[in-house]
Order: structure tokens, then sequence, then C-alpha cells
């Protein structure tokens, strides 16, 4: 019994063991919890607190860097907006005064060429005039003989007389010599239109004098000038005398 006892004592496990004994706790649960005594948790609170008013404190303090920022940063834009705007208005500007002058310079230029053909045409025309005078100028010396009148009116001017002369000229040749170029005084050899005497004085106007009546007007003018001053004033001479002469 005795042997038996101890062999069943042995194999005896006692039903309520489990029940008192203490529990038991894994290490790897003691470790992903830890037991946090109240002084600790106080410190992690008051740390917390402390950590969230300084975060408040350091964003309150923060704001204002962050709208002096956005207000630099906003005064700097618009500046430099009125910058290039001021810059497309002095480049808008800058052009449109380049283009003003460039107008002002082609109306310019425009102009000169403009007075550089009239002055052109003007002397073009100059020229066919002096060319067109010269030509009937010709012309009539040319037909003297049949019209010595147009040659005495041709050449009034030559000798200082204006056409208000040609009346007096005229009336006083025609008294003289009838305007014709081979007309002969019987009497006292007087010859030609203007009735030289001698009739060899002609010849210092030109050694035609007897057949060419531009020769023979050209010494009666310069004959009135040096003598009556006018043909008015030798017509008037020629008038008061009688027989007439002058």
């Amino acid at each position: 019994m005795k042997g038996r006892s101890r062999t069943l004592m042995a194999r005896y496990t006692p039903r309520h063991a489990p029940r008192h004994a203490a529990p038991r706790r894994s290490l790897g649960r003691s470790v992903g919890r830890p037991v946090v005594t109240t002084g600790v948790l106080a410190a992690v609170v008051s740390g917390g607190v402390a950590a969230a008013s300084a975060f408040q404190g350091d964003a309150a303090s923060a704001e204002p860097l962050t709208l002096a920022i956005d207000a630099t940063t906003t005064t700097t834009s618009t500046e430099e907006s009125k910058r290039a705007s001021a810059d497309s208005a002095r480049v808008a500007s800058d052009r449109s005064g380049a283009n003003a002058q460039r107008s002002v310079a082609a109306a310019k230029a425009a102009e000169e060429e403009r007075a550089r053909a009239a002055a052109l045409a003007k002397k073009r025309r100059e020229a066919e005039e002096r060319a067109a005078r010269a030509a009937e100028r010709e012309r009539i010396l040319a037909n003297a003989q049949q019209d010595p009148k147009s040659v005495a009116r041709l050449l009034l001017p030559e000798y200082g007389f204006s056409e208000a002369q040609w009346p007096c000229l005229d009336q006083l040749w025609i008294g003289e010599s009838d305007w014709r170029w081979f007309a002969e005084n019987p009497s006292s050899g007087a010859y030609g239109i203007p009735q030289s005497l001698p009739a060899s004085k002609m010849a210092t106007a030109g050694s035609d004098w007897r057949t060419n009546p531009a020769t023979q007007i050209r010494w009666g003018l310069d004959y009135i000038r040096s003598s009556y001053g006018t043909p008015c004033n030798a017509l008037d001479q020629w008038q008061a005398r009688s027989p007439h002469w002058y």
C-alpha cells in the first residue's frame, strides 16, 4: 500500500491547483503593453499640453510672419506689374515716337522730292519757253522785210522802251518812211525806215543796213534813245517842226 500510495501520489495532480495559482503573464504582452504609472502619465499629459501650447504659440507667432510674406509678395507682384505696365507703355510710346519720326522723315523726303520735281519741271518749262522765244525771234528777224513792225516791237525792250512807247514809234516812222526799208528821200538822201541822214550812219548797226530792216531799226532806236530819250518824246519834236523831222 505504501508503494502504491507513492505511485498514486506521484501521479496525483491537484484538481484545484489552477484555481489557486497566481496568474502568469507572457513576456510579449508585458512588452507590448507597458504599465504606466500615475507620475509618468502626468508627465506625458503635461508634456502634451506644453507641446500643444508651444505649437499653438508657434502657430500664433508664425501667422503674422505668413501674412507679412504674403503682403510682401503681393506688393512685389504689384510693383512688378506696374513696372511691366510702365515698360509696355514706354515701349509703345517709343514705338509710336519712332513711327512718328519715320512718318515725318518720309513726309519731308516726299516733300523734298516734290520740290525737286517741281523745280526740275519749272526749269524745263523755262528752257522750253526760252527756246520758243528764241525760235520766234529768229522767225521774226528772218521775216523782217515782210513785217518790219514786228521786228520793232520785238526790239523795243532791248533799248529800254516799254510797250507803251510802241504807238509813238509807229506813228513817227509812218510819217518818215511808212515803214519801207528801201524808202529814200530824193532831195536829202535820207534812207530807210528811220530815214537816216546820211544813210551811211546806219553802218554802225550792221553792214547790211541797205537791205536789212532789222539793222535799220536797231540804229533808229539807238538814235531815238540817245537824242530824245523815248519814242514819244521824238514824236513830240517831230510834230512840233515843220517840215517834220527829228
